[in-house]
């Protein structure tokens, strides 16, 4: 089994990821459908020769970990083809993958259809952004492309802390420093107090997992750096939500307080299936405007997604108002728009107008 050989062809089919799991065929993802790679089931010692072979195509990195743990995630490329992010995990026993495929060269964000509104976001001074959505959803992909502008830009030092590294960034206009965790440091944590010392402008978080990481995120904001970040939430109000409920609840009032004057905004998107077989993304964008705040700090989270609907802020759109548009365009169609939309009595009348 030539591994190098198999990533090389399944990457040609532009395929998002890659499943090594015992009792199937090797599969792969193209535009969210599964397709297999040859016919014959992989058998145990078949997903513990591909795996280790992986191992060894990422600078012969130590497979030990993985062996004592049963989990490890890293990246690797192959050049020519393509870059690989890698999670293997056990499961029954035997040695399992799944391998996301990244391309080297970030494609234009027109092409991703990220709006201007997202993008614009890279030219904020400081505070906090934060891209979030379910997993999949193609956060990283808006993260790197808003990188990649201020970069283009602007000269500044970004630092880029992220489990595994993804898209390489070349040094443009800006210095970028890349720092994978685990390979180049500890952890969030400990990456993110050490960057504070590193004379940054721009620091992208991969992900704020606890409420130490959230803290110091916030206090770097505060202090006059523009973060970046993700979390695994669908919607402003929900994000709003899970970073003030990660703190305990004596401090959750000051924590309100504190994020009404760092945070920036709150983008969040998901991958739907259009009308010929890709995907597109369709965004939610929250800009804090003084009364957005204000309910921040009133803790009336509840009512931010009818302020984001009723907004005349053009730099503000609903998540319905996104489905919408790509279904009156034709990306999308009615039974996508009505499965998505955060209101589908409302999407049903406005779907049937047209």
């Amino acid at each position: 089994m030539n591994v190098r050989e198999i990533l090389e062809n399944i990457t040609k089919e532009h395929a998002s990821d890659i499943f090594v799991v015992a009792g199937r065929p090797l599969t792969y993802k193209v535009s969210g459908k599964m397709h297999t790679y040859q016919e014959e089931r992989m058998k145990p010692d078949m997903c513990r020769d591909f795996v280790t072979a992986i191992y060894e195509l990422a600078d012969h990195r130590d497979i030990s970990q993985f062996e004592t743990t049963g989990d490890d995630d890293f990246s690797f490329a192959i050049v020519g083809v393509s870059r690989f992010r890698v999670s293997t995990y056990k499961q029954r026993g035997s040695y399992s993958a799944v391998i996301r495929i990244i391309t080297f060269t970030l494609p234009q964000p027109s092409e991703l259809m990220i709006p201007d509104a997202v993008m614009e976001l890279a030219n904020t001074n400081k505070g906090m952004v934060l891209v979030t959505g379910p997993a999949g959803g193609g956060k990283s992909t808006t993260l790197a492309c808003l990188i990649d502008k201020i970069n283009t830009e602007q000269e500044a030092h970004i630092i880029t802390l992220e489990d595994p590294l993804e898209y390489l960034h070349t040094h443009k206009k800006s210095i970028v420093s890349q720092r994978e965790i685990c390979t180049d440091t500890e952890n969030y944590l400990t990456a993110l107090r050490a960057s504070l010392r590193q004379s940054p402008d721009v620091i992208l978080l991969g992900e704020m997992r606890d409420y130490e990481t959230i803290n110091t995120a916030m206090t770097a904001a505060e202090t006059g750096h523009l973060i970046f970040s993700t979390l695994h939430t669908i919607g402003a109000a929900n994000t709003i939500d899970r970073i003030i409920d990660a703190f305990p609840a004596a401090q959750q009032h000051q924590v309100a307080v504190q994020l009404s004057m760092v945070l920036h905004a709150v983008v969040s998107q998901r991958l739907l299936p259009t009308t010929d077989g890709k995907m597109v993304p369709a965004f939610e964008i929250m800009v804090l405007t003084p009364a957005i705040r204000n309910i921040i700090r009133e803790g009336k989270t509840h009512q931010i997604d009818g302020m984001i609907y009723t907004s005349t802020n053009e730099n503000m759109l609903a998540m319905d108002t996104s489905i919408f548009r790509l279904y009156q365009k034709g990306i999308i169609d009615k039974k996508t728009a009505l499965a998505n939309a955060s209101n589908p009595e409302m999407m049903s009348k406005k779907t049937g107008a047209i």
